[in-house]
């Protein structure tokens, strides 16, 4: 069944996409209550951010919100309104708008996301979707954030590089679907399984700030990893001011990162450094909290420190050689 958006109408087909959720669409929200708080906007496009090809739109839309949810985290907030505006052409009926709208509702229920907006809105080519979040966190735990400090330690969520090569699957395995005179046949992706998760559907847990401040640890920086932990680092490392050493041997990496990179001949670490995708945090803790990061958050890695500025940013062979750490954009 396709139901053409034109023949239900704009304003009738959000006030369906509402129903039956807690939320209703709230185009501005007000606040009345004294609390920090901090903005995050991400725009993805069709072609350029993903590739509906091989991203199923309830996938897309779940992924969507953690984009922007996942900077107000780094922010060291929590979410609070989100505002989706989805530009569609004619390619999109109804039912696809509510296949995507279901990843989108998800994530936001999951995250705690009181206040939602949509607007949809015409557009010439493909599918465009603009999101806008604000997160807010009490003032008490903000005027407890240290500042950075010289030797602060370097934490990270999670292993880096897996989304990169779950893309470079799906990437192969769309050519070979191209080529392939056989259009029914469908790829055999079962080894494959964790690397197309971390990059189709990444997860970040809504407590992950909460986890700090119950054992009254308090990152002084916060940075979402969406293009390459190289890129993470350059960024950590120019607002700071500091330099950071980042050693290569404690650098989370996935077997199965490994195994992919092989496969395609390309290096894993580069992957790990320069991939992007992998929706995962870095904060700095100060080293005073060793300790307790290494007994209470042991699926936290801590991959090295801030350094002297002369320094700068350093990937630590385990011989001792410092190899400067480079990313697009910088």
């Amino acid at each position: 069944m396709r139901t053409e958006l034109s023949s239900i109408g704009k304003v009738n087909a959000i006030n369906k996409l509402f129903e039956g959720t807690k939320y209703t669409n709230e185009p501005s929200v007000a606040f009345t209550k004294r609390a920090s708080k901090c903005h995050a906007h991400s725009v993805l496009l069709e072609g350029v951010d993903y590739d509906l090809v091989y991203t199923p739109l309830k996938h897309l839309g779940y992924k969507a919100v953690l984009s922007v949810i996942g900077e107000i985290y780094a922010k060291l907030h929590s979410p609070y309104s989100l505002s989706v505006k989805l530009g569609l052409s004619s390619r999109f009926c109804f039912e696809d708008i509510q296949e995507l709208w279901k990843g989108i509702l998800a994530a936001s229920e999951e995250h705690g996301v009181e206040h939602l907006a949509l607007d949809l809105i015409p557009s010439v080519n493909g599918l465009c979707i603009s999101l806008s979040a604000v997160g807010v966190q009490k003032e008490k735990i903000i005027a407890s954030l240290p500042q950075s400090k010289n030797m602060d330690l370097i934490c990270l969520t999670g292993d880096v590089g897996a989304a990169y090569m779950g893309l470079h699957v799906l990437e192969r395995e769309k050519a070979a679907f191209i080529k392939s005179k056989e259009k029914e046949m469908k790829p055999q992706m079962g080894k494959y399984k964790y690397i197309l998760e971390s990059y189709l559907s990444p997860q970040i847990k809504p407590e992950i700030l909460e986890r700090f401040f119950e054992d009254k640890i308090y990152p002084a920086k916060g940075y979402f990893v969406t293009k390459g932990l190289g890129s993470a680092i350059l960024q950590l490392t120019q607002e700071t001011g500091f330099g950071a050493k980042v050693y290569l041997e404690r650098l989370p990496i996935s077997s199965r990162t490994f195994a992919m990179a092989e496969e395609i001949n390309m290096d894993a670490i580069t992957a790990a450094m320069n991939g992007g995708d992998d929706y995962k945090f870095i904060f700095t803790i100060p080293i005073e909290k060793h300790e307790e990061m290494l007994r209470d958050f042991q699926d936290y890695d801590v991959i090295g420190h801030l350094a002297q500025p002369e320094v700068g940013a350093a990937l630590v062979t385990p011989e001792g050689a410092e190899i400067p750490i480079h990313a697009q954009g910088f």
